[in-house]
């Protein structure tokens, strides 16, 4: 008996990677990491400064964020004008580097940026997967017709399910030759090249000549 050879490691491979659902999943990845960056300056560069001015301006400018402070430690700054130039006196601000300090901002946005990025992945793995679906069940109902016809041929010859399978794949390949010849009959003719024109107006010409 012959000993079945094994495919190799990069049939395998191939064969892994061209799968119709592992490359609609690697496209939805690549689309989903690529929205996260959008999501992150998002959250961070537009809601969470807007989330700050709201609580600066509801607190009259005593607070800068949604800050809870365990230990807050003060400095003094050069109070600036309208103009950016300081007017020489000192104004109180918190010293966030030497402070420590629960900013409720950023788990907030930490919270915004994994709700819309799940809600994305969502959305792509919902359609890969309705997509995928949707060639199954196409795939799965000419099967199921391949099979009743295959069925009907065996009863009919009085042949195997399995002879009967092979009989009805050449019907099909038959009738798709067949379709395939009737449609390039019915096909227009290619139009004429210009080195054909030329010829038949020569010859045209040379027989008007001859008369």
């Amino acid at each position: 008996m012959k000993k079945e050879k094994k495919p190799g490691f990069f049939k395998e491979f191939k064969d892994f990677i061209t799968r119709g659902n592992i490359l609609d999943m690697a496209v939805g990845v690549i689309i989903g990491g690529a929205f996260s960056a959008i999501v992150t300056a998002l959250t961070n560069k537009i809601i969470k400064p807007l989330v700050d001015w709201i609580v600066w301006l509801a607190t009259g400018g005593k607070e800068p964020g949604l800050y809870t402070f365990l230990h807050k430690v003060m400095t003094y700054t050069p109070e600036l004008d309208a103009a950016g130039k300081e007017t020489g006196d000192l104004v109180q601000v918190v010293d966030f580097t030497n402070s420590i300090y629960i900013d409720w901002g950023v788990f907030i946005m930490a919270i915004i940026d994994f709700l819309l990025i799940a809600l994305v992945l969502f959305i792509i793995i919902k359609t890969v997967m309705s997509m995928q679906k949707m060639r199954e069940e196409f795939k799965n109902a000419d099967t199921r017709e391949i099979k009743a016809r295959a069925k009907v041929v065996a009863k009919e010859k009085g042949i195997s399910k399995a002879e009967a399978l092979e009989v009805v794949k050449a019907e099909i390949e038959a009738k798709k030759a067949e379709e395939e010849a009737a449609a390039a009959a019915n096909a227009a003719p290619p139009a004429p090249t210009t080195e054909e024109l030329l010829t038949q107006i020569r010859d045209l010409l040379a027989a008007k000549n001859d008369k």
